[in-house]
């Protein structure tokens, strides 16, 4: 019920801009930008863990974005999941056009058609906030990339198999720590993944990458391949790391 009265009054009420407050605007021109103004590019954690697969961001997380994401995980903001899916689409796009070109990549990795797989927040964080943020940005996301003709579909096949404590607060090694052996694919699931659609994870942000890691271990035990992972921001220090 909190879900479809937040349905409600999005379409409703008069919103202001979720990045810089600017009246009757759900994200203006200037916050659209910041979000996916500029090219996807891949980013990297410091430290990176072990066997995270190669992820590519959208745009910086600070200021506008970082807003915007608050808004609509925190604050039931709905509309911002077609913006915030566009941004996401660009980075799905990037990792698939990194992969096609990288060395054994193949016709595969750029052709398609692809899984989109969310990494799922905790329960009891998505009853309290009455959505599921992450699996609604992805959606909008495979719009985005179907409308530009890319075969893409959203798999929320991936499952927490025990509580985590808040991630907010931890260093690298502790989120790793926290997160490890916490994701498993639902049951039945092993069959789409062994099909023959690659997996590209997606999640609403990367900091130390530890959840992207824990999806990729937990995709590949069940026969999925992934091509890598696309999140809407990531911390600036990210995009300034070349490990190329």
């Amino acid at each position: 019920m909190r879900g479809w009265w937040q349905e409600i009054t999005g379409l409703v009420l008069p919103a202001d801009c979720a990045g810089c407050g600017r009246q009757r605007t759900v994200l203006c021109e200037r916050c659209r930008g910041a979000l996916s103004g500029g090219p996807a590019r891949r980013v990297w954690p410091d430290p990176v863990s072990a066997g995270l697969p190669p992820v590519h961001a959208a745009a910086r997380y600070g200021d506008t974005v970082r807003s915007a994401l608050l808004a609509h995980k925190e604050r039931g903001a709905l509309a911002l999941a077609g913006p915030l899916g566009a941004a996401l689409a660009g980075a799905v796009h990037s990792v698939v056009h990194d992969r096609a070109g990288a060395p054994g990549g193949g016709i595969r990795a750029g052709a398609g058609p692809f899984l989109l797989v969310p990494v799922p927040s905790a329960r009891r964080a998505v009853a309290a906030r009455g959505h599921d943020a992450g699996r609604r940005i992805a959606l909008a996301a495979a719009r985005e990339l179907r409308r530009e003709g890319t075969p893409v579909r959203v798999a929320a096949l991936l499952r927490q198999r025990r509580l985590v404590a808040d991630q907010s607060g931890l260093d690298a090694e502790l989120r790793g720590a926290n997160v490890s052996g916490a994701l498993g694919v639902a049951e039945g699931a092993e069959r789409l993944l062994m099909g023959e659609e690659p997996v590209v994870l997606v999640d609403d942000l990367m900091t130390t990458g530890a959840s992207l890691t824990e999806a990729a271990r937990a995709v590949s035990r069940a026969g999925g391949e992934v091509l890598g992972a696309a999140v809407v921001a990531a911390p600036s220090r990210s995009f300034g790391i070349n490990r190329n």
